[in-house]
């Protein structure tokens, strides 16, 4: 007994003294003219023109030397509410804030977030009139280098915004040729401190804020065979809260799953189909990864693909869905489907495989290079090549200046699309 005492007292000193690490959203409200009645929001007209690549003038200690700048959107019942991103080239940093117009000038609120860290703090930002408000707030906004200034301040978790920053306009974003910058487990993983959960509605409603144009998404299939998103293979506390379930997803009807079961932010474990509903009417994404996590027939997911793409093209939205194939088991289950030519998919097995399922993309693994030879080839087919899983800043730089990948899948997308974008 006294042994179990001790026991029980060692586990209890180890589990208080256990540093938790957060990074949580700041609450950035509190900027009365931020906050004032007489500021509007900013018209699309000018949103898209001061869009670019910015010189940090104050802050480049902290964030580097450049910034790409990029709008974004997410609808919620029928409300739209427009983000400005700021991508950074230093230690994976990116600031997300919301725009408005107040009189002759023009100001940004948000946050700022390093992902190699768990750093974060408010930013905000203000273009006055001299600095080329008055230009982007006319009917028809120009920007040459030098033209437009962002100045204002930021603060470190809820401390003093105080610590200046600036940039001034440089040159457009690159948008040389057909690029997806796609985002792992819908928008990144949950142990990397996001404010929403891996794999939820919510992170696909939030992940165009970190850059991303196209998600990657595990899919498994319940108990009584409801396609849902989850990437591990059983539950646990690194995806769930805790709760009285254990073991296979497989193992649970989703009626269980929705009533028992939160993800690590609170959020359910949403079915294939409320994820696509979300991507075509709530974000301006253009590509989905459906990677297949379980072994079994493939008809149910094939069948929602279809009637989401169908979906997609009577709402006007450029959006395409492949079936991913990461096994022998899923390309077999592939091939048992009778008109599986005509599905696009995607195939991270062999290349030579391609044309006999007829796959729309390629996707090794980034281990093997650059592979620009294959992917010439893959290009000629009239097929798309994608690379996963990218990660660290060098490799995301070297693949984006020397390959020739459609695109590149990350949890970090905001990296990829500050190296996208700044990229000459």
């Amino acid at each position: 007994m006294k042994k179990l005492l001790i026991i029980v007292l060692i586990t209890f000193i180890f589990s208080s003294c256990k540093k938790i690490y957060e990074a949580p959203v700041p609450d950035s409200s509190g900027w009365n003219l931020f906050d004032s009645s007489a500021a509007k929001i900013l018209s699309h007209t000018t949103q898209a023109t001061m869009e670019g690549i910015y010189a940090l003038t104050q802050g480049n200690d902290i964030f580097g030397s450049l910034v790409a700048i990029k709008w974004s959107y997410v609808i919620n019942n029928r409300d739209t509410t427009y983000h400005l991103s700021g991508f950074f080239g230093k230690d994976i940093a990116y600031f997300i804030c919301e725009g408005k117009r107040l009189g002759g000038s023009i100001l940004f609120n948000g946050y700022w977030r390093k992902m190699v860290s768990a750093k974060t703090g408010i930013i905000r930002l203000t273009i006055n009139a001299t600095n080329g408000a008055t230009n982007l707030l006319s009917a028809n906004p120009t920007v040459t280098k030098g033209s437009v200034i962002l100045t204002g301040f930021f603060g470190y978790n809820t401390g003093l915004i105080q610590t200046p920053i600036s940039f001034t306009y440089e040159r457009p974003l690159n948008k040389a040729n057909n690029f997806w910058i796609l985002a792992h487990r819908s928008g990144g993983r949950t142990s990397d401190l996001l404010p929403v959960s891996e794999n939820s509605v919510a992170m696909i409603k939030k992940t165009a804020e970190f850059g991303s144009t196209g998600i990657e998404i595990d899919i498994r299939i319940t108990k009584d065979g409801v396609p849902i998103l989850y990437h591990d293979n059983t539950l646990n506390i690194r995806e769930v809260q805790k709760n009285g379930l254990v073991g296979p997803i497989e193992n649970y009807t989703y009626d269980q799953l929705s009533t028992f079961v939160r993800l690590i932010h609170g959020e359910k474990i949403p079915t294939l189909r409320e994820a696509l509903n979300a991507v075509i009417y709530q974000t301006p994404l253009t590509f989905v990864w459906l990677d297949t996590k379980y072994a079994g027939p493939i008809n149910k997911v094939q069948a929602i693909q279809n009637e989401y793409m169908q979906l997609a093209a009577a709402a006007g939205r450029k959006l395409d869905i492949v079936i991913g194939l990461p096994t022998e088991d899923a390309y077999n289950q592939f091939v048992a489907l009778p008109n599986h030519l005509d599905v696009p998919s995607l195939l991270e097995l062999k290349f030579e495989d391609l044309p006999i399922i007829n796959a729309k993309v390629w996707a090794p693994r980034f281990t093997l290079g650059t592979q620009n030879d294959l992917v010439e080839q893959v290009h000629a087919q009239g097929r798309l090549a994608f690379v996963w899983t990218l990660d660290v800043p060098e490799y995301i730089e070297r693949f984006i200046a020397n390959g020739h990948f459609d695109a590149i899948l990350s949890n970090y997308p905001s990296c990829v699309a500050y190296y996208y974008y700044a990229h000459q």
